[in-house]
């Protein structure tokens, strides 16, 4: 990692969105036409290009998730179930309800707040297994009051899901699991086909073509967001423990090749143990290739003068994840203003938040913590105002209401207040 000595410049984590090539946005629409013409049948047939996968149905059974369990060691199985709660017991408390004000003059004005009807989740597959998307894209949508929640996952070879997919799946409250993957899963969780039925809303991370596929679809159905690589930024003083500090960095490294991993410290020392901890650690690491990369084009550590200085520069790359390894944590927090999740002191290492202690690791990427949030409750509820204006309210306003409609042009808005009138 390259030690850098901070002046004034403005530093940012951001890069241009990936869009993809021509050629993968040209498969992209073919897929998605495919799937609206043919479904199911288009569906399958990629299942078995994508996957290897030859499948005579999409839809998980009762005893495929039942043999899940069989497979699953009973200590994997309750820690699920107890990341499941805290998780489920964080979101509960961003719960908002809908309300209504009166006022005297009889004016009712109210918010009322609805559950989406369902949602979409997709979670990677194939080779990989990833139980805590499950968890984090599904435990608030449950929360929110989502009926029907239907996840798609790409098969193995086998035609199989992971068993922790389908355990965490099933704990969490998913009432539809299909054996589906890349941009046909989208299209099919948009347009729906003869197995699945469309959605509202699209949650969860992919690859390229998911991410493309989502962009296409969005406007038919909602999505959650376009993700870009993962990020961590680490702020550290003279305290910080460079052996900790270089294997928090290595995290997110892995990740990715485009991952990026900052370190942000007003001590020199600091900084370079850590980049020869980040060295010596590389070289056991079982995904060391993928890391190494990720280190090599993204990976940095910045000297700064000051704290004020290192935490200005903080904000200004607004990372996805933030750890804050300092003397006394509490102090920087005041100061942050952009950070999707803020990890305070040495025991907050990101992976307690990623997988266990209850806030979505669905965050903003690519410096977007500027302007959004972590998925949360929120994301899966759609709000409806309420207006209701007594005869004395609507008589003593009347007038304001055609004045501003005519000074805009809108004569037909003037003359339907003034039907009222007569």
């Amino acid at each position: 990692m390259k030690i850098i000595k901070v002046s004034d410049e403005k530093l940012s984590l951001r890069r241009t969105i990936e869009s993809g090539t021509e050629k993968q946005q040209q498969a992209v629409k073919t897929i998605i036409e495919q799937v609206k013409a043919l479904g199911d049948q288009a569906v399958l047939s990629y299942t078995k290009q994508f996957d290897g996968a030859e499948l005579t149905s999409l839809k998980v059974t009762q005893d495929e998730i039942e043999n899940a369990y069989e497979q699953l060691d009973d200590e994997l199985i309750s820690i699920i179930r107890e990341a499941a709660k805290n998780i489920y017991n964080f979101h509960e408390k961003q719960k908002r309800n809908s309300w209504i004000d009166f006022d005297e003059n009889g004016t009712m004005l109210g918010q009322k707040i609805t559950p989406l009807d369902c949602v979409g989740v997709y979670v990677p597959g194939g080779t990989a297994a990833y139980p805590s998307s499950v968890l984090m894209n599904v435990m608030p949508a449950k929360v929110a009051g989502v009926q029907r929640i239907a996840l798609t996952s790409p098969p193995n070879e086998k035609g199989e899901l992971s068993p922790g997919v389908l355990v965490a799946a099933n704990e969490a409250g998913v009432t539809e699991v299909y054996k589906a993957g890349g941009a046909q899963a989208i299209a099919a969780l948009a347009y729906g086909t003869e197995t699945i039925t469309p959605v509202d809303k699209i949650v969860g991370p992919g690859n390229i073509y998911v991410a493309l596929a989502k962009r296409a679809v969005f406007g038919l159905v909602d999505i959650d967001m376009i993700a870009g690589p993962s990020e961590i930024v680490i702020l550290a003083d003279d305290s910080a423990r460079a052996n900790e500090v270089a294997a928090d960095l290595l995290s997110q490294a892995e990740h990715d090749p485009m991952a990026t991993s900052i370190l942000v410290t007003t001590s020199i020392v600091v900084a370079e143990n850590v980049q020869r901890e980040v060295k010596r650690q590389l070289q056991s690491l079982p995904r060391k290739n993928i890391a190494a990369l990720s280190i090599e084009q993204y990976g940095k550590i910045y000297v700064t003068e000051t704290m004020e200085q290192a935490v200005r520069i903080v904000n200004e790359l607004a990372p996805e994840h933030l750890e804050i390894l300092t003397e006394h944590p509490e102090e920087c927090l005041a100061k942050i203003k952009h950070a999707g999740a803020i990890f305070l002191g040495r025991y907050s290492s990101e992976p307690v938040g990623d997988y266990f202690a209850g806030p979505n690791h669905v965050l903003p990427t690519n410096g977007t913590a500027r302007f959004s949030s972590p998925l949360n409750v929120d994301d899966f509820v759609k709000k409806s105002s309420i207006i209701s204006y007594s005869k004395e309210a609507f008589l003593a306003n009347a007038e304001k209401i055609t004045k501003l409609a005519r000074y805009e042009g809108l004569e037909a808005h003037a003359r339907a207040v003034e039907s009222r009138l007569k």
